[in-house]
């Protein structure tokens, strides 16, 4: 049987200057206004824990940051 360990990482909102993520009242939801060095900060912790074997379940957008979801099989 395949087994998973998991992690949760925060990521404080200093990390994300200006990183804005809404959601109209229908539900739908987007990033708006991102810079482009906002995208490769959140890229460079994907790539990060993703060379480190984990994979993305989750993330949860916070007045003072992100929340991330990870899992990666163990043996």
């Amino acid at each position: 049987m395949r087994r998973f360990e998991y992690e949760i990482t925060r990521y404080p909102s200093e990390e994300f200057t200006t990183l804005v993520y809404s959601c109209t009242g229908d539900g739908s939801c987007s990033l708006n206004d991102v810079p482009l060095d906002q995208v490769e900060v959140l890229k460079g912790i994907l790539n990060d824990s993703g060379t480190k074997g984990w994979q993305l379940l989750q993330l949860i957008f916070a007045k003072d940051g992100i929340v991330a979801f990870w899992k990666r099989e163990i043996d």
